[in-house]
């Protein structure tokens, strides 16, 4: 009775992680169309430093706040509070002063570094800008990782709002900061790079903020006894780097592209690379970083969505039945896990290959982001998408492997994925441009996933293959259909080259609707049963 009702409590925390994660991506992508309009695709270079300079705090971000700290720690803390409310709340202490120590003593170094950096880069004005925007986004690392913390404890206590809701706070300080502040305080795109590195900051201060009183609200005391934590601590510690590796590959993957389009990018094109002997032509051109990062937050959005509220909600529960040793039910929550969020997911990579091109144009052709910008980020939306259903599927599978306490293996795996991408983007970005780094990490990506899958089943417990398979057949055949139906609306609606406002607008709206509908029409008729289940209506041996 117990696990079937831990089982019945898994749609509802699925749903509202997913309404709250929805509503911040939302406000990301009004955040990331108001950046656009401010710098364009190029910005005189600003916007290529700043989306360098918030690449390691934003990797912390999504490292520790979607997961990766969860992974190696709520494990052991469920544990605990299943043992004693008190012990649990030691953990949490000790946890949260090393965790501050530990970020402070690493952000201090970091902003030496940025200093050193700043004082000698005199003749090279954009590692300057990149090095101050650093120096002001780097204790941001400090709160979201404290934040992070907190809002896994508050995952292992089966509450799940404060957790979703706090992001948004960040999405709140930017979008004000790039629509009313930066343009007021200055025209120079450099200083109004400054202006949004100091709204990040802020938003991270306010998501640690508002989450910490909430975790009060359940009993917690800060009391650091380390003697009486130490045991448990090590097993946090130890299983952490393997934790951060694994779940981080995608996010890896997105660090080697934008090195290698840093790399191989030039302001203008029938440029020579000269560390090269000027026998070769740059392959990319100035902006492709900033094409990377706003193709990024639209192809992110069903990942947040989807792989990582779903991989979030099953955790403590795949974590519980570890615990417990009931391998059946473990299997059946993973499998409940990958089914739900491949229905979903297929589709949407469907679909953002359809719609690429014009939900791009809506959501960035605006202000200083020309057509020629919108299109070359549109290629990279398309590109990146093909492998979201991927993209969907890693944090459930990870979260399978750390929660029965195997977090080597999705990280061993990885090593040679993110080897793979680096390798494919020198090889592709050579035919398909900028495109060729999105290929990359969608081919790699699909690769991993069906690694992981393999390893699990036969390390661990074996997967629910028949019901996976037949999800994926169903799913991947009534998106087929969506996608034929919404390429034909398309063909009938004005011409992007044409198109208004409002006919921009329908172009996507007009083709998404009719999407929707067609797939899930198919999928009803084909017998799909996903939906009961995401419902929470679908109470069946395997789920």
């Amino acid at each position: 009775m117990i696990m079937l009702h831990e089982r019945t409590r898994l749609p509802a925390g699925i749903r509202v992680t997913t309404f709250w994660t929805m509503v911040s991506r939302i406000l990301g992508m009004v955040r990331d169309v108001a950046t656009a309009a401010l710098f364009g695709l190029v910005g005189s270079g600003a916007i290529d430093a700043f989306v360098i300079a918030f690449r390691i705090p934003n990797l912390f971000r999504r490292l520790f706040g979607e997961g990766a700290l969860a992974g190696s720690y709520l494990p052991v803390l469920t544990e605990t509070l299943e043992q004693s409310r008190g012990a649990a709340w030691q953990l949490v202490s000790v946890l949260l002063g090393w965790l501050t120590i530990v970020l402070s003593a690493f952000v201090l170094l970091s902003e030496l570094f940025c200093a050193v950096v700043w004082a000698y880069a005199d003749h090279d004005s954009q590692l300057q800008l990149i090095a101050g925007l650093s120096a002001i986004m780097l204790p941001y690392l400090l709160f979201v990782c404290l934040a992070a913390q907190i809002s896994a404890t508050l995952h292992a206590l089966n509450h799940f709002s404060t957790p979703a809701v706090a992001p948004i706070l960040l999405n709140v300080c930017w979008i004000a900061a790039a629509l009313w502040i930066a343009p007021g305080w200055s025209e120079n795109p450099a200083q109004q790079a400054y202006v949004l590195a100091g709204a990040v900051l802020i938003g991270g201060l306010l998501q640690f903020g508002m989450q910490f009183p909430v975790l009060r609200q359940f009993g917690f005391r800060f009391d650091f006894q380390w003697k009486a934590t130490r045991q448990a601590v090590r097993r946090v510690t130890t299983g952490l780097l393997p934790t951060l590796l694994g779940l981080a590959i995608a996010q890896i993957n997105t660090l080697v592209d934008t090195f290698v389009g840093w790399i191989f990018s030039a302001p203008t094109a029938e440029t020579t690379i000269p560390w090269l002997g000027h026998s070769l032509m740059y392959p990319l051109r100035e902006g492709v970083i900033a094409a990377i990062y706003f193709s990024e937050r639209i192809y992110q959005l069903p990942i947040g969505l989807l792989g990582v509220a779903v991989g979030t909600v099953i955790f403590p529960a795949l974590s519980r039945h570890a615990f417990r040793g009931n391998q059946i039910e473990f299997g059946n929550t993973l499998t409940l896990g990958l089914r739900v969020t491949l229905f979903l997911a297929i589709p949407a990579s469907v679909g953002l290959i359809l719609l690429g091109q014009p939900l791009t144009v809506l959501l960035f052709r605006h202000g200083e982001f020309t057509a020629t910008d919108a299109l070359r980020t549109a290629e990279m939306v398309i590109a990146y998408g093909s492998g979201v259903w991927a993209y969907c599927a890693l944090p459930i599978l990870a979260r399978g492997f750390y929660a029965y306490g195997d977090r080597h293996t999705p990280w061993r795996l990885g090593g040679y994925i993110v080897l793979l991408n680096f390798v494919l983007d020198l090889v592709l970005i050579w035919r398909f441009a900028e495109v060729g780094l999105a290929l990359a990490s969608a081919l790699v990506a699909g690769l991993l996933m069906i690694l992981l899958c393999v390893a699990f089943s036969r390390r661990i417990t074996p997967l629910h293959w028949q019901s996976i398979k037949a999800t994926v057949v169903r799913s991947s055949f009534s998106a087929f259909c969506m996608f034929f139906a919404g390429w034909a609306i398309l063909q009938a609606l004005p011409k992007i080259e044409t198109a208004g406002l409002w006919q921009e607008v329908l172009r996507v709206i007009v083709p998404l609707i009719c999407c929707v509908i067609v797939y899930w029409v198919v999928s009803a008729a084909t017998g799909g049963t996903e939906w009961r289940a995401l419902a929470g209506r679908e109470q069946g041996k395997h789920l």
